[in-house]
């Protein structure tokens, strides 16, 4: 992916999980008709494109409203995947997220895992959503829509070494990645010829190898054969391996985050230093969808490190909290962001301000039942976000 002319993000973006309406969470607590299910669905779906058309938002989003959470049901719908009983031994158990899951009351009975060659089902979850999606905003604006699928490491980032599939399935990780990446090119090459432009793909499994405490927990365990730097390096080779035939003309971004929780518990903390040389330079997508509405994210003297033919959506307003935000103030920080684009590209400011847009810093709601904010807050954080890219970049916005 290279040159000026690839897509680039809109200027004023959000990362695609809305708060539910009650309606719906109400239907899907209950053993609902399934169609409907599927009309309440279609209804409030309508009713938040409109909003966000309304604020004046390009790139829309059904809110993840088919979804209980972010990650949907891509991989139980793929071959090879399915509902096992939990095993604690073959997790990393000090990542945040699954102290959580193995937490009582949360802990499952069982989880899902690799128990069988991977293969694409041929028809894709996703594919239904852009279509209604289409058939709200119409043909014409159909490359507008944004559809967000979970990241190809999603369940084997949390696994210990060689624990990712069943006994007997893979002999190494190599065979694995080989058949998830083919799983990627095509329900990519599905959405793309149905007329989809715009994918983001949500990691935050990636900020944890900012973590200074989770890279010190991961250098103590005993199985761990990966450092995180050389998991790094193997997840950017595999990404890109899953992205190896996307047309030019798609706009392919990456979600990294730290989650929407207000509890410090629950998410990982560190600056993108670490990481960012190899993700930046190396990984082929054109724009990273990055936090930074908190210092837990830490500074933007990272972005130095961005090439000028990739693009930083910069995640500067909180989804964890209903207060608002002050407008100069982060007019502000996407100027300083800016600079440092500029001094690491030796460019004006101008020049780098091109290769910015904003957003909140995650999803409202990345769980359907996840309430901190109202319905009202979250209009008001979204016009925030308008307002703060109308404010930089006028009419371009």
């Amino acid at each position: 992916m290279t040159g000026a002319a690839l897509p680039r993000p809109r200027r004023a973006e959000h990362l695609g999980s809305l708060l539910r309406p009650a309606e719906l969470l109400g239907y899907a607590s209950q053993d609902t008709n399934a169609t409907a299910r599927r009309q309440i669905e279609n209804r409030e779906i309508t009713i938040v494109v409109n909003e966000q058309l309304k604020i004046g938002f390009k790139a829309v989003s059904d809110g993840e409203y088919r979804r209980s959470l972010f990650w949907g049901t891509f991989f139980d719908n793929l071959e090879g995947f399915e509902a096992v009983p939990l095993d604690a031994n073959g997790l990393r158990t000090y990542l945040p997220d699954i102290k959580v899951l193995l937490e009582s009351p949360f802990a499952p009975g069982a989880s899902t895992m690799c128990t069988g060659k991977i293969r694409h089902p041929g028809s894709s979850n996703h594919l239904d959503e852009f279509l209604f999606l289409r058939s709200v905003v119409g043909p014409e604006n159909a490359g507008n829509i944004k559809i967000t699928i979970p990241a190809p490491s999603w369940y084997h980032f949390r696994h210990k070494d060689g624990m990712a599939y069943a006994k007997g399935v893979y002999d190494s990780d190599t065979g694995y990645f080989e058949d998830l990446a083919v799983v990627y090119r095509q329900e990519l090459q599905i959405l793309y010829d149905a007329g989809l432009r715009r994918v983001q793909i949500d990691d935050p499994h990636l900020s944890y190898l900012c973590s200074p405490q989770i890279i010190e927990d991961w250098a103590a365990d005993p199985e761990s054969i990966q450092t995180p730097t050389e998991l790094l390096e193997t997840y950017v080779n595999w990404y890109n391996s899953c992205l190896g035939n996307v047309p030019e003309d798609i706009h392919i971004g990456i979600h990294i985050c730290r989650g929407n929780f207000t509890n410090d518990r629950y998410v990982s903390t560190g600056g993108y230093d670490i990481i960012a040389s190899r993700l930046f330079r190396d990984l082929n997508v054109n724009t990273y969808y990055l936090e930074y509405d908190t210092p837990r994210a830490g500074g933007f003297e990272p972005l130095k490190s961005l090439p000028l033919n990739k693009y930083v959506v910069l995640g500067v307003i909180s989804t964890k909290k209903a207060e608002m935000e002050d407008l100069e103030e982060l007019k502000g920080r996407v100027y300083k962001a800016a600079e440092y684009i500029a001094e690491g590209n030796n460019v004006s400011l101008d020049v780098a301000l091109e290769r910015l847009a904003v957003s909140p810093q995650c999803g409202f709601a990345s769980h359907c039942r996840e309430n901190r904010l109202t319905r009202q807050n979250m209009l008001e954080k979204l016009q925030l976000v308008r307002d703060l890219a109308y404010s930089i970049w006028g009419s371009q916005a």
